[in-house]
């Protein structure tokens, strides 16, 4: 019998990695998560451990992910380039604040977006 990395053709390691990523966990995070020592979830990261299918089905529920979407971590999260994962990392911050701070980053976007557009309506109509 094959094992399961053999089936879904994946590197599991890099494959764990990049999901845990994707989800702006860090190791320790997502061991405690799993209620395991970091340095273990690190051995299986690294790959020099194969974890069980129970423990990769967890890795799995942890990072609110499918093992469909496990196994399709590489290509699912590796079209986002560097600048959207800093924007994502940013946006989950966000989730951090407080509600005043919130609305005021709110509204400090509103208020760019809308000063953008009246700038472009300008622009268009002195082109006119």
């Amino acid at each position: 019998m094959l094992p399961y990395k053999a089936l879904f053709n994946v590197n599991l390691s890099k494959t764990l990695k990049k999901a845990r990523e994707a989800k702006g966990l860090s190791q320790k995070e997502l061991a405690g998560l799993l209620s395991m020592p970091q340095p273990q979830y690190s051995r299986i990261e690294s790959g020099k451990t194969d974890p069980s299918f129970s423990v990769v089905d967890r890795v799995a529920t942890a990072l609110g992910l499918s093992l469909s979407e496990l196994f399709q971590a590489e290509e699912i999260f590796s079209d986002t380039n560097s600048y959207d994962k800093t924007l994502m990392e940013k946006l989950r911050l966000l989730d951090s604040l407080d509600e005043i701070e919130k609305k005021s980053i709110y509204n400090l976007i509103d208020s760019l977006v809308s000063k953008k557009k009246l700038k472009d309506n300008l622009s268009n109509l002195l082109a006119s």
